[in-house]
């Protein structure tokens, strides 16, 4: 199953991120923690984390460095 969502980011940076990206509040960029979290926590864990990431993405949410 991970390897399902590994494949999904890895898809998303080629295709939307190229055109979507380059506006990142946090380091790691999003595409990027979620490959870290997948690969530390697998993909239940993992995958969720990514999306608590992604959703932190608002005014107020934050910014820095933010590790897996």
């Amino acid at each position: 199953m991970k390897w399902l969502f590994v494949r999904l980011v890895l898809f998303y940076r080629a295709t939307l991120g190229r055109f979507m990206g380059g506006y990142c509040r946090f380091h790691p960029t999003y595409s990027q923690y979620a490959l870290d979290a997948l690969e530390k926590y697998g993909a239940w864990r993992g995958g969720w984390r990514a999306l608590k990431r992604i959703g932190r993405c608002r005014p107020g949410g934050g910014s820095g460095y933010d590790p897996a």
